[in-house]
């Protein structure tokens, strides 16, 4: 009986319980939905589902045990009272329940069975908790006050209403317990307790999660729908299905098949990450919900590193709006929307995504294929049919990219490239790690094989990428999933080393959500551990948005300086207070000090404001020199001379003077002191440190060459254009005759040997050349023993003899010799046989007393016959030429005109024989050469 009282109606109700043994029969209800089995009282039902292949699914019963509590309620009120009396059964009992849910104690809906879907493999079950029933039956005694017609107004109603229930009527009341009428005001109370449902497998081999029936006491197992991808890239859908996609175009990885949230969706845009174009990397992940659209993309290639847009405008972190939050985790960036328990992580190298089965369980389709613990149909294409394999049908899932003109959806899919490496090749050492022991906590919870693949493929195919961590890194964060926490990045000597800030250690398990000093609530949906950077033990992040690690929580303003309470401070010229509470920290514009007022007369003076070392919010006023305000320009000052400029005190603009640079100059140069100066070179100059007083230039010092004088027997000195010094000129020959002893001979000279007659040296120039001669005399045959005692003599040479007296004339005859023949310069190789005609001819006058004059007969001895013969001659040039001379075979005298009468002289017989030897003489030098 249910008993409402009004705002007029006084009543005192006293309630006694008392346990007694049970008196009423109970009956069992067994009700049976998708192999959930439930137990309830009065009547008994059964409702069988198909029988799927398979195990066959989990169940639970409900068994109760009754215990009878009779409980007699009296009230007191006014004094027209009426009684009534009404029994309540409950049903008690005590069970186990899993300690990692918790049940609401206060449920005001029915109960449901939640069921789950059925494939023609695999049977999957969600299981629902045991309930327990123990009835209590309570009477209950209420007394109720009559209140007289009389003091109801007309607008209100004053008393209490009863409202009846009719047997067998239930509903439920608080902590999870159903009231059931029984008869005659007879409750019966049955409390739904609830045991540990069986656990189920997950066919992505992850652990299922606890959920909360819809009726708010029980829970059961569902297994989440959970998508990773990384690498280049490699894929794991919802239930578990691994495969490798090399597309480079951008692709749905999960939409609803029908439609329950408003534009929500989960794609991926993919490109080209290696030269050949061969496989792909992850570029950006996009999350659309509703009217906002994020983009986390990575910012340099094949890193951690990333930036976040919503809707194309770059935002700050953490951010929420619009039911959608986005934060910082670790390594990641998360995009969480609470209301869906959607959960989507991306770190540039991975990205995983977290829905609940229970809102998108069998609903789903994409790259991530259909959640529904059945991979089976995991390849499915958008017309619902299966594909052979999923490489065929990522390719289908592309969408309408402006960036990338060559996508299109619709298009004949190209050719996925094989998953194994065309070429056999040995595995990174960083991939065995999967396999053993860094990772062998995590075995039992997460199969390694598959991520051990992946990672054998990058380190094959892009070996200079280091896509291997990335297979490591989703590996251990699917651990960290399941509550396994791995250090491995210690493992792979510095390949896969994550490197943080100064002010920041890296933890592999730190928590999802780091304690700051504003809140240090965890997000439900997130996993239980991330690795990352995170503040250093004794120290805290100060707020999600404020990237600052503090020991005490005081304050933190936009200079990212820690304060404590109470501290004062100067940022940006405002003089500013931490406080607790309120915004924290509380400013007021920096006030400045009276400064003196400064003019800045005088040419090239300008003011400006420096900053105050003591105040720097409050600058200085001072005076400063700008010499391009300057109207005075420096001279040109001549050679030797340098501009000197000097400031006098208390101006701004120089003043210049032409000063001496102490150098010397010559010819438009300048020489430094102790260094040499060419005047000519027929002098030794240097510049000295003595200054001329008249010039302020320092004085040049010369001293002439010295030069040699002396020149050896035959050679002058004599100037030569443009030289310094004289030469020694050859200007006689100098013969080296006999007995070491040297003769000097002037061109056109020549001399008797002094030690020998028959040699005769002469010197002659030709082409201003020298050329001295030796001629040898050779003397015809002569036999003393022909000449008369005493008339052996000498010839006028002073080098043949002969028996004829001087005065007695000599026959015509040919004299053969031998002597160098010269020619143009050229001369013969060895001496050659030269002849002549010598000897005396009947040459006389005589007076005619008949013509009275004198009578001249004129005779010379002369060649009557002659040959030519040839000698080789050598040149100075080093050349040979062939010579003709004239050779003499026989000589006579011969007629000759006596014309040269006229120019006779007196000259003595012996004064002609000597002009005659001297001629002959003459022509052996012309015919001979040095």
């Amino acid at each position: 009986t249910r008993t409402t009282e009004t705002e007029s109606a006084v009543s005192t109700v006293s309630t006694t319980i008392q346990q007694s043994t049970p008196s009423l029969p109970t009956s069992t209800t067994t009700v049976t939905t998708s192999g959930v089995t439930e137990t309830g009282p009065t009547t008994e039902a059964t409702t069988s589902s198909p029988t799927p292949s398979g195990p066959t699914p989990h169940s639970t019963t409900r068994k109760p045990e009754t215990t009878t509590h009779e409980t007699t309620t009296t009230g007191t009120g006014s004094p027209s009272t009426e009684s009534h009396t009404t029994t309540i059964t409950t049903t008690t009992s005590t069970s186990t329940a899993s300690p990692t849910v918790s049940v609401p104690s206060v449920s005001t809906s029915p109960m449901s069975v939640t069921t789950s879907g059925t494939t023609p493999t695999v049977s999957f079950t969600t299981t629902l908790g045991t309930t327990s029933s123990n009835f209590t039956t309570v009477t209950v005694t209420t007394t109720t006050s009559e209140i007289s017609s009389t003091s109801i107004s007309s607008t209100s109603t004053s008393g209490p209403t009863v409202t009846s229930n009719a047997p067998g009527e239930s509903w439920w009341l608080c902590n999870c317990t159903n009231a059931i009428c029984i008869e005659d005001n007879i409750i019966q109370l049955v409390p739904i307790i609830c045991d540990p449902p069986p656990k189920p497998i997950c066919t992505n081999g992850l652990s299922p999660v606890p959920v909360i029936d819809k009726d708010g006491c029980c829970w059961h197992w569902e297994c989440d729908c959970y998508c990773t991808g990384w690498g280049d890239p490699h894929y794991m859908t919802f239930d578990g299905h691994y495969y490798s996609y090399q597309g480079n175009c951008t692709y749905v990885l999960v939409e609803e098949i029908n439609k329950t949230v408003d534009n929500f969706g989960v794609y991926i845009d993919n490109y080209h990450c290696d030269t050949r174009d061969v496989v792909s990397c992850p570029r950006t992940l996009i999350v659309r919900h509703e009217t906002q659209e994020v983009r986390i993309a990575t910012v340099k290639p094949n890193t951690l590193q990333v930036e976040v847009t919503v809707n194309k405008q770059p935002v700050a972190l953490p951010y929420k709006k619009f039911g959608l939050s986005i934060y910082e985790s670790g390594i990641n960036r998360v995009v969480e929307i609470p209301e869906l328990k959607i959960n989507v992580t991306y770190n540039g190298l991975s990205f995983s995504i977290r829905m609940p089965y229970s809102l998108f369980g069998n609903n789903t389709h994409g790259q991530c294929g259909i959640c529904n613990n059945n991979t089976a149909d995991d390849c499915m294409l958008p017309n619902g049919n299966i594909a052979e394999n999923c490489e065929t049908m990522a390719d289908h899932w592309q969408v309408v990219d402006p960036s990338k003109p060559q996508c299109s959806p619709g298009l004949n899919p190209t050719k996925a490239p094989g998953t194994t490496p065309t070429q056999p090749c040995k595995e990174s050492s960083i991939c065995k790690l999967l396999l053993e022991s860094v990772f062998e906590p995590c075995h039992n919870f997460v199969r390694p094989e598959k991520y051990y693949a992946a990672c054998v493929f990058d380190s094959c195919v892009l070996p200079s990428l280091d896509l291997e961590c990335s297979s490591l890194q989703i590996y251990a964060a699917t651990c960290a999933d399941q509550s396994v926490c791995i250090d491995w990045r210690s493992h792979t000597n510095g390949v896969c080393s994550y490197k943080c800030p100064s002010d920041k250690e890296y933890k592999a398990c730190g928590p999802i959500k780091e304690t700051t000093c504003k809140s240090s609530q965890q997000n439900e949906t997130s996993t239980k551990y991330v690795e990352g950077c995170f503040c250093p033990n004794g120290t805290m992040l100060y707020d999600a948005g404020v990237d600052v690690c503090v020991k005490t929580c005081g304050c933190v303003g936009v200079d990212k300086i820690p304060r404590e309470f109470g501290e004062k401070f100067t940022v940006d010229c405002q003089d500013c207070i931490c406080l607790e509470g309120g915004n924290g920290i509380v400013c007021e514009p920096h006030v400045c000090a009276k400064q003196n007022t400064i003019s800045c007369d005088g040419e090239g003076f300008y003011e400006v404001n420096e900053v105050n070392s003591e105040d720097p919010c409050c600058p200085i006023v001072t005076c400063k020199c700008n010499t391009s305000l300057c109207t005075a320009n420096a001279p040109k000052c001549p050679l030797g001379f340098e501009v000197h400029s000097y400031i006098p005190s208390g101006q701004c603009c120089p003043v210049y003077q032409c000063v001496p640079k102490r150098v010397c100059v010559h010819e438009n140069a300048e020489f430094l002191p102790n260094s040499s100066v060419f005047v000519d070179k027929c002098q030794n100059c240097f510049c000295t440190n003595k200054v001329n007083i008249s010039t302020q230039l320092n004085i040049i010092s010369c001293e002439h060459i010295p030069c040699n004088t002396h020149c050896k027997p035959g050679f002058e000195l004599q100037p030569v254009k443009g030289e310094c010094c004289g030469r020694c000129v050859q200007t006689k020959c100098v013969i080296h005759a006999a007995n070491n002893s040297d003769l000097i001979l002037s061109p056109g000279e020549f001399k008797n040997d002094p030690y020998n007659n028959c040699t005769i040296y002469s010197c002659s120039a030709i082409h201003n050349q020298l050329i001295s001669s030796t001629s040898e005399i050779t003397c015809p045959a002569f036999n003393e023993e022909s000449c008369k005692p005493g008339t052996i003599a000498f010839l006028p040479n002073g080098c043949c003899k002969t028996c004829a007296p001087l005065d007695s004339p000599t026959p015509c005859s040919v004299r053969e010799r031998r002597d160098f023949i010269v020619y143009k310069g050229c001369r013969s190789i060895d001496r050659v046989p030269l002849t002549e005609c010598e000897g005396t001819c009947g040459t006389f006058s005589l007076y005619s007393a008949e013509a009275n004059s004198m009578e001249h007969n004129c005779a010379c001895c002369r060649e009557s016959k002659t040959t030519l013969r040839r000698a080789e001659l050598k040149c100075p040039n080093g050349h040979s030429i062939s010579h003709e001379y004239i050779y003499v075979e026989s000589c006579r005298c011969q007629d000759t005109d006596c014309n040269s009468s006229h120019s006779s002289e007196l000259q003595s017989t012996e004064e002609n024989d000597k002009a005659s030897t001297l001629n002959r003489i003459k022509r052996a030098i012309s015919s001979t050469s040095k």
